[in-house]
């Protein structure tokens, strides 16, 4: 959060209504005249805008709410033209416009009086962008996983619950790995049982061999795939009908959004393995190539946060009380954050519990102890070591070192007790 305005020094107050098409601007002069006016989101009108702000005889600080991805374009271009950009935080301007108008009404200019008011009071954090800080091809990355994985999910969905219910529920058991290309392949050419009793089990072995791949020793299992067919429940549809064709549309349309989120992953890992950052992330239990680069890309710079409860809070995972007089709240997550950021860490913690040993899963394992089989208290568990997992990636970050497990630092002859000095090779 930036400080109060310095009332001693002449500046101009700019907040801005983001807005698809046309924002609504509001400029404040130093003797508190105001002036409203709109830009469109053209060329033409941001070069006009800045060249507005740069005739002023006095320094302008700019500020918005950021809205979707719209606010991007301006917010660069005002950066580039040597502006103070600062953004607002959503839920800031929510209550302060009922505070102020005693209303929920919204509109554009409303929201504009409410951004320049909370400019004003120095309720404003410094907008960081990604383009300008270098971190923008990792977001694009990070945001085009997210995409690819989301609707590989949908897909995957809709083949268990409509397309195998159909036509081969019994083969819903195999699918049960999800980096199989072999089994995909097998898949898409036998997608029916019927597809499968159509040759012999000696040819149907022999044939599904040449898809599966000599590496793969998978004669014992084609020979009970070829008994479950022939057992199946599944709709004794034609081979050739529309039905097998738009079923075996979806399983390809599976296959290629697999490929794609393997080459995504690749990619990653290609543009990150010499990355300082990157290394030191990957040194932590439970962190893999595409928690690094969510870590990476929406946190940007972890060292500009000056301590890792600011970092916390801007994950969303930092503690929140509602109280008002005798009354006190549950204290739990605010999720004011950045919520792509509390999934990584949350990931990266299941990852790391179910390991071999870390801290993290001694951390969970005592979190636990007193109700082993308490699905709250394993919810509370997990929500906790997330929060230390992000302390830790923030602390290896910013101090440029790999992690340390069960780092001791309190002991005076510097030796580790015996009973914590064993951790596997694959946490560490």
């Amino acid at each position: 959060m930036t400080k109060p305005m310095n009332t001693t020094t002449p500046v101009f107050l700019v907040a801005i209504d983001i807005a698809k098409r046309q924002n609504d601007v509001l400029v404040q002069h130093p003797d508190r005249r105001r002036e409203a006016f709109k830009v469109a989101n053209t060329r033409t009108d941001f070069c006009k805008f800045s060249a507005y702000l740069k005739s002023l005889s006095a320094r302008c600080r700019v500020a918005f709410e950021p809205t979707a991805d719209y606010h991007r374009a301006i917010a660069w271009h005002l950066i580039e033209s040597g502006f103070d950009v600062h953004l607002v935080s959503s839920v800031a301007c929510a209550r302060t416009r009922e505070a102020i108008f005693n209303s929920r009404d919204k509109n554009d200019p409303k929201d504009a009086q409410v951004i320049l008011h909370l400019l004003e009071a120095g309720i404003t954090q410094r907008y960081y962008d990604p383009l300008a800080n270098g971190h923008h091809d990792l977001q694009e990355l990070a945001n085009t996983y997210s995409v690819i994985v989301y609707r590989r999910s949908q897909t995957l969905h809709s083949l268990k619950n409509h397309y195998l219910t159909l036509y081969f529920p019994e083969i819903e058991r195999y699918l049960n790995s999800t980096r199989s290309a072999w089994f995909m392949r097998t898949f898409h050419r036998f997608p029916t049982p019927a597809s499968i009793l159509a040759l012999s089990e000696s040819k149907f072995i022999k044939e599904a061999w040449t898809l599966i791949g000599k590496k793969h020793g998978k004669e014992q299992w084609l020979k009970e795939l070829y008994a479950t067919a022939s057992s199946s429940v599944g709709l004794p549809v034609a081979l050739d009908s529309i039905a097998v064709q738009m079923y075996r549309l979806v399983i390809a349309e599976y296959a290629h959004l697999t490929e794609l989120r393997d080459s995504i992953e690749q990619e990653a890992n290609a543009q990150l393995q010499d990355n300082a950052d990157y290394i030191c992330l990957r040194s932590i239990p439970g962190v893999g190539p595409i928690v690094a680069l969510i870590v990476l890309a929406e946190g940007g710079d972890l060292r500009r946060f000056r301590h890792h409860r600011q970092f916390l809070k801007f994950c969303g995972l930092d503690l929140a009380t509602h109280q008002s007089g005798q009354s006190c709240g549950h204290t739990r997550l605010s999720k004011r954050g950045n919520n792509r950021l509390r999934y990584a860490f949350w990931m990266a913690a299941s990852r790391a519990i179910m390991m071999n040993e870390n801290t993290f899963r001694a951390k969970y394992e005592r979190y636990i102890k007193d109700d082993p089989f308490n699905a709250d208290q394993k919810r509370k568990a997990r929500t906790a070591v997330a929060a230390k997992m992000a302390r830790v990636a923030y602390a290896v970050v910013k101090h440029g070192r790999t992690y340390r497990p069960y780092h001791e630092s309190g002991i005076p002859d510097g030796k580790i007790p015996l009973a914590r000095a064993v951790e596997a090779t694959s946490t560490s």
